[in-house]
């Protein structure tokens, strides 16, 4: 299926590219988070004409990423959990979990799904945590787990 970008996408495409992507990612998440439209000849003209407007959205929210990547780029951040003997995790550390840890301390808002594990995080420790702002932009914070209590 034949869509237009309305936004920048990283390993996809930027404003205005005619893409050709499965029917079901077009559908359930392109289109459903108006990121693109139908590449119907109307839309296609439509997308020409505010190409500009686009491009000045992109750069208002490349610019509040910068701002939000300037305060939590490179800090860490503690979480308890309840743990064993072993030190494994009841669960495991979720991103919706780090999102509110990261909006209690620094109080700004990161959705869960901009949220990138690099490995589930199961076991105290340390781990590396990437954070996609933008398109273009990426923090990497890191996530320290603690035990809460030993639970045996």
């Amino acid at each position: 299926m034949k869509v237009i970008l309305l936004e920048n996408l990283r390993k996809i495409g930027s404003i205005g590219d005619i893409i050709d992507v499965r029917r079901g990612f077009a559908r359930n998440f392109l289109i459903a988070n108006k990121k693109a439209l139908y590449a119907s000849k109307e839309n296609i003209n439509e997308v020409n004409k505010i190409k500009t407007q686009l491009g000045k959205k992109d750069q208002e929210k490349m610019k509040d990423a910068k701002k939000i990547f300037e305060k939590i780029n490179k800090k860490k951040f503690t979480v308890k959990k309840l743990s064993t003997e072993n030190n494994e995790l009841y669960g495991s550390v979720k991103p919706t979990e780090i999102s509110k840890i990261i909006l209690e301390i620094e109080n700004l808002e990161i959705k869960p799904s901009m949220i990138q594990l690099t490995k589930e995080i199961k076991s105290l420790g340390d781990y590396k945590v990437k954070i996609d702002l933008h398109s273009q932009i990426q923090a990497i914070i890191d996530i320290k787990v603690i035990a809460e209590e030993t639970v045996q």
